[in-house]
């Protein structure tokens, strides 16, 4: 008898947060480990996916990368339905898009909040001229029960953190089938970064 093919666990990952925070910067350095200058506002939605090797268990990743524009606004609670993990972003030289962040978790509400990992993420750590202070920020998380991380895209700081021990801890402690014990203690979780970097990724455009 052939031996049945695993079923790899998939989960929706989404970027929300105000244009120019650096959404798509975020997940072009977590898919290809680079940064560019030259990207484009977003225009409704980017849709890209990964694999990703956790405890020796292959998950895969639905991301979805929202525009951050008023006028598709009105289009997150459909992007947002059956979400596992949404990262909502800002700018740390920007304080508008931390003061913005309310109105984006007003606009969560068809979400389950004790069923989905939320993070929220400081992007451009890299720059001198911050205008959001660390404490303000981890007070905003801590109040709302979110991880919490300062990145910057350009450079990569924080990134492995953020995901692969903060985020995919998350996943392997809430998303972890009932009765199944951890393969090891989530604070020893070892992830092949290299072997995760050359998964194949796939692109689409959408909307």
């Amino acid at each position: 008898m052939a031996t049945p093919t695993p079923i790899i666990p998939k989960y929706k990952l989404i970027f929300l947060g105000d244009q120019s925070v650096g959404k798509s910067c975020i997940l072009n350095r977590f898919l290809n480990d680079s940064f560019t200058e030259d990207y484009q506002a977003t225009i409704g939605l980017d849709f890209q996916s990964k694999n990703v090797n956790i405890e020796n268990q292959d998950i895969h990743l639905l991301l979805y990368d929202t525009a951050g524009q008023e006028k598709f606004r009105s289009l997150i609670p459909m992007y947002t339905r059956d979400s596992n993990i949404i990262l909502l972003v800002y700018d740390i030289a920007c304080k508008e898009s931390f003061d913005h962040l309310p109105d984006w978790l007003k606009d969560l509400n068809n979400v389950n909040k004790d069923e989905v990992i939320f993070a929220l993420v400081g992007n451009k750590k890299d720059l001198e001229n911050r205008e959001v202070e660390f404490e303000e920020a981890k007070k905003f998380a801590d109040d709302n029960n979110f991880i919490f991380m300062e990145v910057s895209a350009k450079t990569g700081e924080g990134f492995s953190d953020l995901f692969y021990k903060k985020i995919f801890e998350q996943i392997t402690i809430r998303f972890r089938p009932k009765g199944q014990q951890p393969t090891a203690e989530v604070k020893d979780i070892k992830l092949n970064l290299e072997e995760n970097k050359k998964q194949n990724v796939k692109k689409r455009k959408c909307c």
